[in-house]
């Protein structure tokens, strides 16, 4: 093959598993000899395109090859193995990239977990073989006709020669093409054969788990009746019958299945989803300890603390803030012709048009977590740690709330851009964050309230695009320490995730563990966000969990879900369950009426057309004299995308983006010293303004704390230090 200027070009490309094109040239000079590739493409992420007849342009990046082929046939060839490849370059690195797990939870049976995950993989690696040809077979089969058809009205016999010719060249790339269908089918066919048997043992397999899924639901409802029997029946009890308050999906701690979480395999949301079982009783029984592991506690004044408080009294604002902002305009663009090179890449990477974007950025999405900082301020006055740890767990489920219909992405903050909240007077509360670091994304929050609590975190954003749906996974602790008790809590976000990317309508689930521990007294709270299933009777994004001490012994049970609300019941005694028919314990916790903690604002009037934003959302882009230059409010981009004038946003977007670009090439030309690789360069460099990084003692981890002199610094206006990033 040659290039456009004529200049020999041996070109060879590498086979699908090692998805790369090879470009080799006649070496330049001695120094060359030993070179014998002189670059690669990426194939999952290449483009071909066409000049003329001959002409075969290779764009990966901002690389660009400009191949020529000996004739139209070859051309067409060369297209065609490039298409194929390209196809199982992209299946394949988007299964070698999927490190979620999901596909674990999916098998059909743990003996056959590898084999069948094997199988799976060839035959989509098949599948997509048969999609490429068929499309390569349509279009070639159209320009066929074409040729044919203007055969037809041919008169000149010289003409007609030459028609002639082209329509035997189309009609040998058709054969080449059916003939690579053809085998392609041959493949997947043996594939299918080979494999039948398993697929039956498969389905053999889920059934035997729905019938073992009925008999445990069948021998949960005769516990709940012989508990019903058995509390009726007991000396000193109440004649009211006990009714069933919630079932969680949390493991008792210190409990028999401690490891039951890791080691079961989940084929739906149902099964084993009963780890304890909670029952109310009255709150002015006397009560004995009746085996088990039992506690008598009182639903003591102190607990009053919890009554209540979910309530907020709302005084008129001392400052008038916005209610409403301009109505999202009516922009339509395909998203999965932007994603589909993109699967496997972190979304950080992906270059996103604003269409996607809500105008807010990660700082002040960040920021909105304290939306119910009342919770946090009525746990100051709490006498009681258990107790505490209720609100501050019911506050680390809160923060969720606003994601349920947020399905827009929030702008990528500019490194060193900050953003402030000073709301000392209404809200009790100063709060800044800063984006120090740009890959990975990574942010730090310090929150200081006059109440008597403080808050920090440096949280770094890890995405995933998984083709179907998409995983964000907040990397790093959270800190919350209370003044005058000493109490200091951590806790990690658990992970989000958002389905229906390429078909359907947008929707939004949380899943995972979330520990809260008191590391001053070692309490402990276990929370669990139940995934969504459709076969699942539980309440959708449902919150279930445990608060004990440091000795184990539970004190209350949480319930709730993270877009509604949180309950709180104490705990009045403990005791296991008779074995199911899987010879499991659960455990039975008896308790007194659930207490609300939190519930959810009601949204905005025309929230639906305001990007789902809450009542304080609204107000955190809203304009405000002496922030700093780096401050969100001050963003072009995101200020022209709120105001409806997507297409300047976009263009104010790449300007942006582009002088980040130069920034960091100037940063990383000035590091003069060290090998590692860009990211480590430009975290060796680059220093935050406001936080540094600092040992966490008791987490063990390297993390940027707040230092200090924002707030001077605003007072006296004096933001000489400040970078020019807008």
């Amino acid at each position: 093959m040659q290039n456009v200027n004529g200049r020999e070009l041996e070109a060879g490309f590498l086979t699908a598993m090692e998805w790369s094109f090879c470009i080799t040239t006649p070496a330049r000079n001695q120094g060359e000899m030993a070179h014998t590739c002189r670059g690669t493409i990426n194939l999952s992420t290449a483009h071909f395109d066409t000049e003329d007849s001959c002409s075969i342009v290779l764009t990966s990046g901002a690389r660009t090859y400009h191949l020529k082929a000996s004739s139209e046939v070859e051309r067409q060839q060369w297209i065609t193995a490039l298409e194929l490849a390209k196809a199982k370059a992209v299946c394949m690195m988007s299964s070698h990239s999927d490190d979620s797990g999901d596909e674990d939870d999916e098998t059909a049976s743990p003996a056959d977990k590898s084999e069948l995950h094997s199988t799976i993989k060839s035959l989509s690696l098949k599948l997509d073989d048969l999609s490429t040809c068929n499309d390569l077979i349509a279009k070639h089969g159209a320009a066929l006709q074409r040729s044919l058809s203007e055969l037809d009205s041919l008169k000149i016999p010289y003409e007609s020669s030459e028609k002639l010719k082209a329509v035997n060249e189309r009609a040998t790339l058709f054969r080449i093409t059916s003939n690579a269908m053809i085998n392609a089918c041959k493949d997947f066919l043996e594939l299918a054969e080979t494999h039948s048997r398993k697929w039956q043992r498969a389905l053999q397999y889920e059934q035997e788990q729905r019938i073992h899924l009925e008999e445990t639901i069948e021998q949960l409802a005769k516990q709940h009746n012989s508990l019903e029997r058995a509390f009726r029946s007991a000396p000193g009890r109440a004649t009211n019958p006990t009714k069933s308050f919630s079932e969680g999906s949390l493991l008792t701690p210190k409990g028999e299945d401690s490891e039951e979480d890791e080691d079961t395999e989940y084929f739906d949301a149902m099964e084993d989803s009963t780890s304890f079982i909670t029952v109310i009783t009255e709150a002015k029984e006397d009560r004995k300890a009746e085996g088990g592991t039992t506690g008598s506690v009182d639903w003591t004044s102190s607990d009053n603390v919890l009554d209540g408080a979910s309530l907020v009294p709302k005084g008129p604002p001392k400052v008038k803030r916005r209610v409403r902002i301009p109505d999202k305009p009516n922009y339509s663009l395909n998203l999965w012709s932007i994603m589909k090179n993109c699967i496997g890449r972190e979304l950080s990477k992906i270059p996103m048009p604003v269409n996607f974007n809500e105008p807010l950025s990660m700082l002040q999405r960040l920021t909105e977590d304290l939306e119910y900082h009342h919770l946090l301020d009525k746990a100051v006055h709490c006498t009681s740690s258990v107790e505490q740890m209720c609100l501050v767990a019911a506050f680390s489920v809160s923060s969720y709330s606003t994601t349920v219909h947020r399905i827009a992405k929030p702008f990528n903050p500019m490194l060193g851009e900050t953003f402030e909240l000073d709301r000392l007077d209404d809200m009790g509360l100063r709060s800044l964050c800063e984006q120090v670091s740009h890959h990975p994304p990574s942010a730090a929050h310090y929150v200081f309230s006059k109440h008597g609590w403080s808050l920090w975190q440096e949280i770094t954003i890890s995405s995933k695009f998984r083709g179907k749906y998409l995983s964000i996974m907040p990397l790093g602790a959270i800190h919350l320490e209370f003044q005058a008790s000493g109490n200091h809590y951590v806790w990690r976000k658990s992970t989000s995730t958002v389905h229906n990317i390429i078909v359907g309508k947008l929707w939004i689930d949380q899943t995972g563990d979330i520990e809260i521990v008191n590391h001053k007294t070692k309490d402990r709270c276990q929370l669990k966000f139940l995934p969504y299933s459709y076969f699942s009777k539980e309440v959708a994004r449902k919150v279930t969990g445990v608060v004990s001490d440091s000795q184990g012994k539970a004190h209350y049970v949480l319930s709730g879900s993270w877009d509604e609300q949180m309950e709180c019941a104490k705990i009045v005694q403990s005791s296991p369950s008779s074995p199911g028919s899987d010879g499991k314990q659960k455990t039975v916790y008896q308790t007194l009426p659930a207490k609300l903690l939190w519930k959810k604002y009601p949204l905005p009037e025309n929230a639906e057309n305001m990007y789902y934003f809450s009542e304080l959302a609204l107000t955190l882009n809203e304009h405000e004299e002496g922030v700093a230059p780096t401050d969100s409010r001050l963003r072009p981009d995101q200020r022209l995308m709120e105001k409806g004038h997507w297409d300047e946003a976009n263009t104010e977007k790449q300007r942006l983006e582009e002088k980040q670009r130069v920034s960091r090439r100037r940063r990383l030309e000035a590091c003069s010293r060290g090998c590692g690789t860009e990211e480590e360069k430009e975290a060796d460099v680059y220093v935050p303004l406001w936080f540094e990084k600092r040992l966490d003692p008791l987490t063990g981890e390297t993390a940027c704390m707040y230092k200090g002199g924002y707030w001077e610094a605003k007072e006296r206006q004096d933001w000489h230090m400040c970078p020019n990033i807008f």
